[in-house]
């Protein structure tokens, strides 16, 4: 439920006129997106969970029964706020502004004659109808493709009479298609599904068509590896991608003009119920819609271009390698460059001193650079070793093409630890040096992508610092070798400290608090979940701690609560940036710029699976400036008055307003405090 609750809030940036009119579309696609993920795997592992008999209740007491009904419900009133949002909001702006969707009711002749050749050229050679009786049963139907069933009168070429039939559009074809444009006026664009709905009588030769509705069905996308029974990972979970189009339905979409007996008859084939069932005022597949983002070509919509900024010490460093052994370095994405993350790598992978590079990869990306420089380095002789983690939910397939690839350059690609996600951000350069050998390490709060890094806010780290180096080499030997449990001195793991140590820094905050000294917490994640760690907040806060959640989505606790919470504020930022960094800061008695405090980033959100089921580390901030910088910007999230969102003791969200104070824009303000030339750049 508070999964769903942040997927309102995305759609509420749709819906905010301060938004430029393209980036509002793009919040509305995502907000689709993020629903057919949330069914594909969270509402697929509730009826899983159905049909293994375990629906014992969770921590906050809901059934799985319960559950399912309450996201029914939370989904219908964001599905019929997302149809409001483009057909009463969006829609009617973009016309405005000289971008028109034109529905089939409005085609004139010209356009009408156009989009028929283009349906004849385009679109007819790839369509397969197939008429529904005795002989043909009904189809097998993809995981989120776009369908229509057909209404027909009359008999075919044999004489058989076939009143339905089901038309799949091909995933080749493009949903969004722009119409001829002499530069002169709008920019008109049609969908893919009211060309077929239109034209669709031509695939029906003699026939009557009396009706074409759309429709689109979810599929259980959870990809099932039996860790114990597998010997070979990669080959199992090549053979489960093609599952993922079939998996079991756990949602049909249909158009509202759907007459009722056809929905009856598409839950029926799909073995659903009435609450799996969703009426829908537009595109079954809004997501798709996202294509008119770049189609228009309209910067005037868009968010203005910015430029990340750079750190002083590396704007115009010659050696990359002497620039982090005289001091760390913090970077903080989007706001600074993830190019420096690049340059490394790429000076690595050439520098005839380093010996060995060691990475960890959980995403990024198809056309990657950080691949491209480990081929690179593997090819010049280096020892490259790359721990891949090849159950990336959706990354799957992308991240096997990643380790072929590797692989072929020979690269030792190891895909982690069985029955673990390997998620911690780790890079290793092992350099060989006038004083001996010496590591350089990256160690991140996100993933090593070049394009998410442009999008998602993140912290990196560059050290040389001689600890760091060994524990970050233990962790590499226990990844790739077998050994045991590492004893690290700067770092935390899971599934093996992190958790209990998080505990205990709580738990000390709050004996802290009770011996009447000061006591602080503020931590920021993207979901906070363990019912332990949750525990351990309400009792720091009984205790008088003071603090301060930043959760990004999912947040089970509930602040404010009389006796339980009432020294807990929970607030989420959502804006044009997806807020992705985990910071974790602990007062411990000590003045916040000494050494006393404690700062740490992270890998790792508060949740069981991160604290048991996956390879995580946080990592210390030692250096003054950088704890100084990292508590500047917590404090301006803190600050923000228009996007953010606190968290009521109800469970409820509300968007703060900036009344008579300034308003303040944590994201705009990083973004200017980071720019070249400010003194927020300068003074880093």
């Amino acid at each position: 439920m508070s999964l769903l609750a942040f997927n309102r809030r995305v759609l509420e940036q749709a819906l905010d006129p301060a938004n430029p009119l393209l980036e509002r579309l793009k919040f509305l696609c995502i907000s689709s997106n993020n629903l057919d993920e949330f069914f594909e795997i969270r509402v697929a592992g509730l009826k899983q969970r159905i049909e293994l008999g375990s629906e014992q209740a969770g921590a906050d007491g809901m059934t799985v029964a319960e559950q399912l009904r309450s996201i029914r419900a939370a989904t219908m009133e964001i599905v019929l706020e997302q149809a409001r949002c483009l057909n009463q909001v969006l829609l009617p702006a973009m016309r405005s502004a000289g971008i028109e969707l034109v529905p089939r009711t409005q085609w004139d002749e010209e356009t009408r004659a156009w989009l028929e050749r283009y349906f004849e050229l385009e679109v007819e050679p790839v369509l397969s109808p197939l008429g529904l009786d005795p002989a043909r049963p009904f189809p097998r139907i993809q995981n989120k493709s776009l369908n229509f069933i057909v209404r027909l009168s009359g008999k075919d070429a044999f004489g058989r009479n076939s009143n339905l039939a089901i038309v799949q559009a091909p995933r080749s074809l493009p949903r969004v298609v722009p119409l001829p444009n002499d530069g002169g006026g709008p920019r008109r664009i049609v969908l893919l599904s009211g060309i077929v709905q239109h034209f669709v009588a031509s695939l029906f030769s003699g026939m009557e068509v009396l009706g074409c509705y759309q429709f689109r069905v979810t599929r259980n996308s959870d990809l099932f590896v039996d860790d114990e029974e597998v010997d070979d990972l990669r080959r199992a979970l090549e053979g489960e991608l093609a599952h993922r189009l079939y998996g079991a339905a756990v949602r049909l979409e249909v158009a509202k003009d759907c007459p009722p007996e056809y929905d009856e008859f598409l839950i029926k084939q799909f073995a659903l119920s009435k609450l799996d069932f969703y009426e829908v005022t537009g595109p079954v597949n809004l997501n798709r819609l996202s294509a008119i983002y770049d189609l228009a070509q309209r910067p005037d919509l868009k968010y203005p271009v910015f430029t990340p900024g750079l750190p002083k010490r590396l704007a115009n460093q010659s050696d990359v390698f002497a620039t982090i052994r005289h001091q760390d370095v913090l970077l903080h994405h989007p706001f600074q460059s993830f190019a420096p993350v690049l340059d490394f790598l790429r000076a690595a992978a050439q520098d005839q001193q380093v010996l060995a590079i060691k990475q960890t990869l959980y995403r990024t990306g198809n056309d990657s650079a950080i691949v491209d420089s480990l081929v690179a380095a593997s090819q010049a002789g280096k020892d490259v070793t790359v721990i891949i983690e090849l159950r990336a939910r959706f990354d799957e397939a992308a991240n096997i093409e990643l380790s072929n690839r590797l692989q072929e350059a020979g690269a030792h690609v190891m895909y982690g630890v069985v029955g673990f996600k390997t998620h911690a951000k780790m890079l290793l350069v092992v350099r060989r040096e006038g004083d001996g050998i010496r590591r350089y390490c990256h160690l991140g709060t996100g993933n090593y992508h070049p394009k998410t890094a442009r999008a998602y806010t993140d912290y990196g780290l560059f050290t040389a610092d001689h600890a760091i180096g060994q524990d970050v080499h233990e962790l590499f030997l226990q990844l790739t070798g077998l050994t045991q449990v590492p004893r690290l001195t700067r770092l935390i793991q899971s599934p093996f400290s992190l958790h209990a140590t998080i505990i205990a820094k709580i738990e000390r905050e709050a004996a802290y608090a009770r011996a009447g000294k000061q006591s602080r917490i503020i931590a920021k994640m993207n979901a906070l979940v363990d019912p332990e760690a949750i525990g351990a907040l309400y009792r720091a806060s009984c205790a008088g701690v003071r603090i301060d959640l930043i959760v990004r989505g999912v947040c089970s606790l509930r602040p404010g609560v009389p006796g339980v919470s009432e020294n807990i504020r929970v607030r989420s930022i959502v804006g044009r940036f997806l807020e992705h960094s985990r910071v974790f800061f602990f007062h411990n008695n000590g003045a916040e710029n000494d050494g006393d405090s404690e700062l740490f980033l992270s890998s790792a959100d508060w949740m069981e699976r991160n604290f048991f089921r996956r390879v995580e580390i946080a990592f210390p901030v030692k250096r003054r400036s950088h704890r100084e910088r990292i508590l500047r910007d917590l404090d301006t999230y803190l600050q923000d008055n228009t996007q953010a969102w606190e968290l009521q003791r109800d469970g409820s969200y509300v968007r703060l307003q900036p009344g008579s104070e300034p308003p303040v824009t944590a994201q705009l303000d990083l973004l200017f405090s980071y720019a070249p030339g400010t003194p927020g750049f300068t003074a880093i």
